[in-house]
């Protein structure tokens, strides 16, 4: 559905909010509910004692498979929504997750073949004001985004600047 162009790709690489490396400080300042994408922060806020709402994982960190433990942990029992989501895309399916995700009422795990990376622009986008996205900052630690209408305003002007269709994907978005 969209595609990350070049010239977008340094954009992506800054953080969307503060840089946490305290778990339980993080929490402390998230809202609710927490949309967390990737393994690794799903496995901190986990370990922490707090499951996300929505989980988006693809079972790698830097692309390699990850370890055993965090693979443990991940392996709960939460319900799962299975997404194809190619490689500096987002398909269709992963937003459609996404907002199916955000409207149960039990932790959902999106589980995604391909690549997760670029998952927490829709979900801010998705969620509610009120919320946060929690997403890893590779070597730095886990992003923390306020979901407020600026946050969706900026979540929604990089959408628009990918390659694709921005407005049938911001028109699923909107369906929540």
């Amino acid at each position: 559905m969209l595609s990350l162009p070049d010239d977008l790709r340094g954009t992506f690489k800054a953080p969307l909010g503060p840089v946490y490396t305290d778990t339980e400080r993080l929490l402390s300042d998230a809202g609710d509910p927490i949309v967390a994408v990737g393994d690794v922060v799903t496995y901190h806020l986990r370990v922490a004692g707090r499951d996300p709402n929505v989980a988006v994982i693809d079972g790698k960190t830097k692309r390699e498979a990850v370890g055993e433990e965090i693979a443990a942990v991940l392996d709960g029992d939460a319900p799962r929504i299975e997404v194809e989501n190619a490689p500096a895309t987002l398909s269709e399916g992963l937003f459609s997750a996404l907002v199916d995700a955000l409207a149960r009422d039990e932790p959902t795990v999106i589980h995604v073949t391909g690549e997760e990376d670029l998952a927490t622009v829709p979900a801010v986008v998705a969620a509610p004001e009120g919320a946060s996205v929690v997403y890893g900052q590779p070597d730095e630690g886990m992003v923390l985004v306020d979901v407020t209408a600026a946050s969706k305003r900026e979540a929604r002007d990089l959408l628009e600047r990918m390659d694709g269709d921005a407005d049938a994907a911001l028109d699923l978005l909107a369906r929540r």
